[in-house]
């Protein structure tokens, strides 16, 4: 993941030999998919990207399985952006960035009349 100059949210690119750690998340209806490509907007292009899942088991950190999955990502739309730069850090956003940035998201959901359509992972 690539930080943006100006932003707190990150970029994924597709970028060889890279990777990038998240969650997947199942079961996301139609009209939840459509909230988020509205909230992701046009920076965003939603793609299908093959992921590797890896299980890990909490306590001992040991790998259980690992399986290859073909879900949908948002990448960056302007993969030339000279905003982008470095790589963007979770551990370093979270205490500085998240609690204003779940605001801002809450606010626009609202604003759109979707807060209860959709769950936001904290």
């Amino acid at each position: 993941m690539f930080s943006i100059k100006g932003c707190v949210y990150p970029a994924i690119l597709p970028v060889e030999n890279k990777k990038v750690n998240g969650k997947v998340l199942s079961g996301i209806s139609v009209p939840e998919l459509d909230i988020l490509d509205k909230f992701e907007d046009v920076e965003y292009e939603r793609r299908t990207v093959d992921v590797s899942m890896t299980i890990l088991i909490h306590k001992s950190s040991q790998c259980v399985s690992s399986n290859s999955l073909m879900v949908e990502a948002y990448i960056w739309a302007d993969q030339g952006d000279p905003n982008l730069y470095g790589e963007w850090d979770f551990e370093e956003w979270e205490p500085l960035h998240k609690e204003s940035f779940l605001k801002m998201t809450m606010e626009e959901l609202e604003q759109s009349d979707q807060s209860s359509s959709i769950w936001i992972l904290q």
